[in-house]
């Protein structure tokens, strides 16, 4: 399990970064995708109820649904996953809307399972319109969410903070999130990903603003990207070329759930070969 503290780890990404190395983090929704991740290299991993839908083989947008108790499945997810990583930090999908709980004793609970951060998700930034406009008015809109990574931080928790608008964006760098990840919304490709997406060159646009509301507040902000089209290493390597700035990239269903699709049917189908 991690033992560095917030501020080792992040002058280790800080470090790559002025090397002119990518920050790559990875989602894990079983214990097996969480030690590939740390045999992969990964930077961190994050463990969200999403990653337990997507590897039963459903939805990661069943996470957004009530169909679980989104923190307590993280809970109990990392009771799976933190004891088979060695050194790899693990951050937490911490629902910062949920209300039954006290977050800020949720959050206490987060560090003493070994967590070494947060990140806001379930996350009401993938919704708009007037579902979105009811969540706002109705206290579980995304200032909760802002008030969790604020009080993350207060725990010298690693913060890492989805935004999907510019005025998101804005909240999170001046509740002084570590981590800033544009999200591009769910993840295409695959045999249940998203059809309805936006364009790879719209991920640029919208990207590059997100970049610009967050560096107004900090321009030392670390930025990382996700979801949408971004899919492969190619797909991240197009944002990364494109958008000054963004020096990373976390992957949840292009890090776990699409390799895994392509690499056990290929192995399967395989079988069938061995009479030819």
């Amino acid at each position: 399990m991690n033992k560095l503290t917030r501020a080792e780890l992040l002058a280790g990404y800080r470090g790559k970064i002025a090397a002119g190395r990518p920050i790559i983090g990875g989602g894990a929704g079983t214990g097996l995708s969480a030690k590939c991740a740390e045999e992969a290299g990964l930077d961190f991993i994050v463990i969200y109820n999403s990653g337990r839908y997507r590897m039963a083989g459903r939805s990661s947008m069943a996470g957004l649904m009530p169909y679980g108790d989104a923190n307590a499945i993280v809970m109990d997810m990392g009771s799976e996953i933190l004891p088979l990583t060695r050194s790899v930090p693990v951050m937490a999908g911490v629902c910062g809307t949920d209300p039954f709980r006290d977050i800020p004793r949720f959050l206490d609970q987060v560090r003493a399972a070994g967590f070494a951060g947060v990140q806001n998700y379930p996350t009401v930034c993938l919704f708009d319109g007037i579902i979105r406009a009811n969540l706002e008015e109705t206290g579980l809109g995304f200032y909760r969410e802002v008030e969790m990574i604020e009080a993350a931080r207060e725990r010298d928790l690693v913060t890492l903070a989805y935004v999907h608008s510019e005025d998101e964006a804005t909240a999170m760098a001046q509740a002084g999130a570590d981590i800033l990840v544009p999200h591009m919304g769910l993840t295409t490709s695959g045999l249940i990903g998203a059809r309805t997406s936006l364009s790879l060159d719209e991920s640029v646009d919208l990207v590059t603003r997100l970049r610009d509301a967050i560096f107004a507040v900090d321009d030392d902000a670390v930025v990382i990207c996700h979801g949408g089209p971004i899919a492969t290493p190619e797909d991240a390597r197009h944002i990364l070329s494109k958008v000054d700035g963004i020096v990373g990239f976390l992957g949840a269903s292009s890090m776990e759930r699409l390799p895994t699709e392509v690499a056990m049917t290929d192995h399967m189908r395989s079988f069938h070969a061995i009479a030819d």
